[in-house]
């Protein structure tokens, strides 16, 4: 892991760390179905141009959801892939089903689109997965975009991956928007699954994108409900004390005195929900104690910093 390159960068993670990054229903639907009306017609050219004969592809369904669900209804026998960019690493992960596999080889390879393709009802074949990757290209260059709307995912896309593989993929859990596309011709169909993280579908796409410094507060209320901001999250400052051997630690009595590391102070760490936000310094202000922020908790570095011998600095 790396520290985000900004504060509104380390916001976002932060937010994204206590209650997964989404945005008001309507606003990813709308902006889900604005991607995808503006995909369809530029997917349905780009894999008639694939197979040589056209095919029909419409949009079935913009709905909220959740990224593990992206293979939820795709059957026994599907393909998946993991496309990347560079907001996130799984910034669109993309599901065809076996009725929409049998679709696509059964054309390519001079099937007669009038005739209803042999079902897959196995493990996909390496040309079937070879296959599924085209359409899974065909799919991502549609909705990349391009300009300042443009997704900037990371094409060609890594190849599909069906059976045990796809089905054991660990899939980050997060707020999504799923968008199904229909995949046919006169006589069979098959679908097509997107699923994008929310925060992957809003970015550049509304008021908050170009928002500065001094406004992240109402950034923060207009990526969230009004429901999520008035919730309360208890914080919690702890601070390291020293390191003992198990022998001086078994061996405390009520009483003892425990001299703080001389750097200590300014390694307090501030949590919320089980989660580390920030690195801190404890100080006094009159009567009162106070916690500073210095800057956000880089999980990565501090696993390096664990692995160093004890009383190592920071590099």
């Amino acid at each position: 892991m790396t520290s985000p390159g900004s504060p509104a960068q380390a916001r976002s993670l932060i937010i994204e760390r206590l209650v997964g990054d989404s945005g008001e229903a309507d606003q990813v639907i709308d902006a889900g179905r604005a991607m995808a009306e503006r995909t369809v017609p530029l997917l349905q050219k780009g894999l008639s141009g694939e197979l040589g004969v056209p095919v029909i592809v419409d949009l079935k369904a913009v709905e909220v959801s959740r990224v593990p669900e992206a293979r939820s209804r795709a059957g026994d026998n599907f393909a998946m892939t993991v496309v990347g960019s560079p907001a996130s690493s799984d910034a669109m992960t993309l599901v065809i089903d076996a009725a929409a596999i049998a679709i696509m080889v059964s054309t390519l390879f001079g099937g007669d689109p009038d005739m209803p393709a042999s079902p897959i009802e196995r493990d996909l074949s390496p040309i079937e997965a070879d296959v599924s990757t085209m359409v899974f290209q065909e799919v991502a260059q549609a909705l990349n975009g391009s300009g300042r709307r443009s997704l900037d995912l990371r094409l060609p896309v890594p190849r599909a991956m069906s059976g045990t593989e796809a089905k054991r993929h660990v899939l980050r859990d997060g707020a999504a928007i799923r968008i199904v596309l229909g995949i046919s011709t006169p006589v069979d169909s098959g679908s097509i699954t997107v699923t994008m993280p929310q925060r992957v579908v809003l970015a550049g796409r509304d008021d908050t994108a170009g928002v500065g410094e001094d406004d992240h507060g109402t950034s923060w209320r207009a990526r969230f409900s009004e429901e999520v901001m008035r919730s309360t999250v208890a914080l919690e400052a702890t601070m390291p004390l020293t390191r003992l051997t198990l022998g001086d630690l078994a061996n405390l009595e009520p009483g003892q005195v425990i001299d703080f590391d001389e750097t200590a102070q300014s390694r307090a760490r501030l949590s919320a929900r089980g989660q580390t936000l920030f690195v801190c310094e404890f100080g006094k202000l009159g009567q009162n104690y106070t916690v500073r922020i210095k800057h956000p908790f880089d999980a990565g570095q501090d696993f390096i910093d664990g692995l160093m011998p004890a009383g190592a600095g920071r590099a």
